[in-house]
């Protein structure tokens, strides 16, 4: 079982509403007290929040399934069901949320406290306390709860760094911040030490910044090869790159200038990367011949226009340079970055006129109604209860559908289906629009909805 995760997939699935309650009080000489069902509960809401001690993904790799609780139905006596317990997820600082299925970004959650409502409980079904009107005094029905969301998420993790130290493997990357900081991330003498980006904290002067340690790129990783392209991601929060340089390798392909053009090559074709600034670190300068190669290697990348650094992680040298200078680069980014300012809530009022669904024709008499309200009032539905149908019927004319349909020119007999084609409710309608046909018939009978 891996000890690191930064990418996973969630399964979610928000509570489902209580059903309301179809009662009628009874009390001794009192045998028709009128309706006193009471409303069902809210479902829970399963939210993301970013935590400050939640360092990996892992617990949902784990447990990639997650539901909230469903809300309690309704009880006689006016007496509404409990709502469900929301479910509150932690996820790590810089957590990208995307739809699963389309890859399309939800959210960026950056900043402890930052919360984020990923999938809506469903809304509790009306009592039949709640539906009784001067027309309908004694409702012989409840509204059914709705269904929460569900749905697929990708949680992507990037961590959130000022500086970003990468280079090959084995360039002492992790000795490094190991130096730099209290961070005691695992250091051997062979490549791919490091599995998982570690996190120092650094001090320099009054600027307090994090460096990552981002495991280590070879040539071909933003294509995939290597353990770089998992990591990559980690690098683009970070407002300063440190290339660290082995001047001790004693590999004969291999020598500074050319990993730092392997990397530089990585880092243009990952993207997103070009206006980070730059210097350079020399490593391993206790070596002797390590030394001689820095010193000689050092114009050429000053030439390129790059502050060069010559250190040694092992002795500590130079490495009170290399922080100060850090630390001004992270200080300067961090003036020039825009000041981020609170969210906004825009209320963008129905444009006028707006009936709030659409009328389609499909074929020749057969139609779709789309929209939020017809489709909700249709899942909270009891079709098993003719009284609910003739209910539903006089919701759709009061919100003008029927008219819609005539407009639209459906004939009687049409098939409607409201929702989607593949699961929505069809029914054969009965036009109604004309005074003779006003349904006068029963409690519980209605042909409008066949």
């Amino acid at each position: 079982m891996p000890d690191f995760v930064d990418q996973v997939v969630l399964h979610i699935k928000a509570g489902d509403g209580g059903h309301g309650c179809a009662s009628v009080h009874r009390e001794k000489f009192k045998p028709l007290g009128g309706p006193d069902g009471g409303n069902g509960g809210r479902g829970g809401d399963v939210i993301l929040e970013v935590d400050a001690n939640t360092a990996t993904l892992l617990d949902y790799h784990r447990r990639p399934h997650r539901k909230a609780d469903n809300g309690k139905q309704g009880q006689g006596s006016n007496r509404d069901g409990a709502n469900g317990a929301d479910v509150v997820l932690p996820v790590p600082d810089g957590t990208v949320v995307r739809d699963a299925t389309t890859g399309e970004v939800l959210v960026d959650m950056i900043g402890a406290g930052t919360r984020y409502v990923i999938a809506e409980g469903g809304h509790g079904g009306l009592g039949n306390a709640a539906l009784a009107s001067t027309k309908r005094k004694a409702p012989g029905f409840a509204l059914l709860g709705e269904a929460g969301d569900e749905l697929d998420v990708m949680l992507e993790m990037k961590s959130v760094a000022d500086v970003a130290l990468v280079g090959f493997p084995s360039a002492g990357k992790s000795s490094l911040i190991a130096a730099l900081s209290a961070a005691r991330p695992k250091i051997a003498d062979y490549p791919f030490t490091t599995l998982i980006p570690n996190l120092g904290v650094v001090t320099a002067g009054d600027t307090v910044f994090t460096v990552a340690d981002v495991p280590g790129l070879i040539p071909g990783a933003s294509e995939g090869k290597g353990l770089g392209h998992e990591f990559l991601r980690h690098v683009e929060r970070c407002n300063t790159l440190v290339h660290v340089i082995d001047c001790a390798t004693m590999e004969p392909d291999r020598d500074p200038i050319s990993d730092y053009e392997a990397i530089e090559t990585e880092l243009r074709a990952y993207g997103k990367l070009e206006d980070r600034p730059r210097l350079a670190v020399l490593n391993k300068a206790d070596v002797p011949d390590a030394r001689e190669l820095a010193d000689i290697v050092r114009p050429m990348l000053e030439e390129r226009g790059l502050r060069v650094f010559t250190i040694s992680a092992a002795t500590h040298e130079g490495l009170k340079e290399l922080t100060y200078a850090m630390g001004e680069m992270v200080a300067a980014a961090r003036k020039a970055a825009p000041v981020v300012e609170p969210t906004r809530l825009v209320i963008r009022p129905k444009q006028l006129g707006d009936t709030g669904f659409t009328v389609r024709r499909v074929d020749d008499n057969t139609f779709q109604v789309t929209g939020a309200k017809p489709e909700r009032w249709i899942r909270q539905t009891d079709f098993t209860n003719d009284e609910a149908v003739g209910y539903l019927a006089d919701r759709l004319e009061r919100l003008g559908v029927e008219e819609e349909l005539t407009k639209a020119g459906a004939k009687a007999g049409a098939e409607v289906i409201i929702g989607s084609m593949e699961s929505g409710y069809v029914f054969d309608w009965q036009p109604t629009l004309n005074a003779e046909a006003v349904h006068q018939g029963p409690r519980g009978t209605d042909n409008r909805l066949g």
